[in-house]
């Protein structure tokens, strides 16, 4: 008996996606449940699993394709005839000398992009699996091994009308897209590489805030030294009781959840002519992947304790790592931080999420002279904005939430008792 596998049902603000992975060829054998294909959309890469085990007799889909909810994939035969089972364990008598590699698919993007047989990567993951970091490690190698063998040969050793360097590039975290064009032959080489769903749908959606939203913003500085005294003295006991580590991120959360409920318009959003008050704080936490940047969200945060919320930052972190983002961990969400202290950044202007009317910046913590009792002294101070939507939100209900989020911050006893 033959079944269809189709795409799955999209959520209303995702029109399509692009088929970026096919698993499997006609005639293999299939288990339940496991990968057929891999679709991207604008937010994130959604695997198309076999509902029962069989083999594959058709594909209706290729590499590159973009597909729509509903439309038919491939076919399985779930009841399949003693030839059709043969024919596998005939095929793998034949290339039986043949090695299986296992690799992840971002490992496998990276590689297709510079080039590199992945049989030649050992691999560190589970069941030697290759791993992204395997592929970037090896390319970092083979630069080293390029550089040491030019400095011993030098230009010199070049042949005439040949580039003295022949450049292995590590490929940028936004570049998805298996296809790239690259020139060579030029002394000022140039690549084209095809913008991913997920650049694409950022710059949509930032290009859209910019014009429709009239944003401001507003700075505030905090002392961190009662949150850093607070994690020295609770880090490994807490660790040990909820296997995940004290972050600052954690007490970030813990005060925009309370300054929300006290100044809820912050938390409110724009529809149309109305406002709509959401009666609960769920806050999207921006993370990297190697997708891009992407805002898993954590559910009712006003009810949350601190090892409720590092352990699903935790686990948010490890799935948007691991390309297992599901459209319900970026669905939804009142209210947004994003941490550019990670890199470095001292200060920004973050731009809004739609259709949320705020969003908190986090940066750099750095030693700095402050006033405190009459006397100069060095604390380690976080400039902190917070970007608002000024047809909704007044400069008064913005300064104060953010006056209340350092309160907070710099006592964070005022967390326990809900000043």
């Amino acid at each position: 008996m033959g079944i269809e596998i189709k795409v799955p049902v999209l959520p209303e603000s995702v029109m399509d996606a692009t088929v970026v992975k096919i698993y499997a060829e006609v005639g293999d054998a299939v288990e339940r449940d496991a990968p057929l294909m891999d679709l991207e959309t604008d937010k994130i890469v959604l695997e198309v699993p076999a509902q029962e085990s069989g083999i594959l007799t058709e594909i209706k889909a290729e590499v590159g394709e973009v597909v729509t909810a509903g439309q038919l994939l491939a076919i399985m035969d779930i009841n399949p005839t003693p030839q059709q089972t043969q024919q596998k364990p005939q095929a793998a008598e034949e290339s039986q000398n043949e090695i299986t590699i296992k690799a992840s698919p971002a490992a496998e993007r990276i590689a297709a992009e510079n080039n590199i047989d992945l049989s030649t990567i050992p691999g560190t993951g589970k069941d030697q699996r290759i791993t992204k970091q395997d592929v970037l490690s090896f390319i970092d190698h083979l630069k080293a091994a390029l550089q040491q063998e030019l400095t011993g040969k030098g230009a010199a050793g070049t042949t005439a009308g040949e580039p003295a360097v022949k450049a292995v590039e590590t490929p940028s975290k936004a570049a998805d897209a298996p296809q790239q064009s690259y020139d060579s032959s030029s002394e000022r080489p140039e690549r084209r590489v095809p913008m991913s769903r997920l650049r694409q749908r950022v710059a949509q959606r930032l290009l859209q805030v910019q014009q429709e939203a009239a944003i401001l913003t507003t700075f505030n500085e905090v002392n961190m030294q009662a949150v850093m005294d607070a994690r020295s003295r609770c880090r490994d006991e807490f660790e040990k009781r909820y296997g995940a580590r004290l972050g600052f991120m954690s007490f970030f959360v813990k005060a925009c959840a309370q300054a929300l409920q006290h100044y809820p318009i912050v938390n409110a959003s724009i529809d149309g002519e109305d406002i709509i008050y959401h009666d609960y704080v769920d806050i999207g936490i921006a993370v990297s992947s190697p997708r891009g940047l992407v805002v898993p969200t954590l559910r009712n945060v006003q009810l949350s304790g601190f090892g409720d919320i590092e352990t699903q930052i935790l686990a948010m972190a490890e799935k948007a790592r691991d390309g297992k983002l599901t459209l319900e961990d970026l669905a939804g969400g009142t209210f947004s931080i994003t941490n550019g202290g990670t890199f470095g950044s001292m200060l920004s202007t973050p731009l809004l999420n739609p259709p949320q009317s705020a969003i908190l910046g986090m940066h750099n913590i750095s030693q700095r002279a402050v006033v405190e009792n009459g006397e100069i002294v060095i604390r380690p101070i976080m400039y902190v904005a917070l970007s608002y939507d000024h047809r909704l939100i007044d400069g008064r209900d913005a300064v104060q939430f953010l006056v209340s989020i350092k309160q907070n911050l710099e006592d964070p006893s005022r967390l326990l008792i809900g000043l």
